[in-house]
């Protein structure tokens, strides 16, 4: 379960910019993640609700964005949108795809007090 140390980094960077903006408490956490992360949004909640207890984002709220990942189609020369690994690209149903993004978790936003 990754999203144990997702979580931890992530409240680490959190509890590192309320430290230099003088933010007494966030209320909420706005969370990109990519299509092929391999994040599992339930274990990612849970996950966020237990490393957040004790700091300055305990009882924050989670807000998760979906980012589909980008790829490039050798086959038909097209930048296309997929959500999983080893996916047919939409256009041609070609598999020979380079994926260039869609593998991140990056802190989008933070609502303060």
């Amino acid at each position: 379960m990754h999203e144990v140390s997702l979580c931890e980094s992530t409240i680490e960077i959190i509890q590192k910019q309320a430290q230099q903006h003088g933010v007494k408490r966030v209320t909420g956490v706005w969370l990109e993640v990519g299509a092929l992360s391999c994040v599992e949004e339930s274990s990612l909640r849970f996950c966020f609700d237990v490393v957040c207890r004790g700091t300055v984002a305990e009882g924050s709220q989670l807000h998760i964005i979906h980012k589909p990942a980008q790829a490039w189609c050798w086959d038909c020369s097209s930048e296309v949108e997929i959500t999983q690994h080893e996916a047919q690209c939409p256009k041609c149903q070609g598999f020979s795809l380079r994926v260039d993004s869609g593998d991140t978790l990056q802190i989008k936003e933070l609502e303060v007090e």
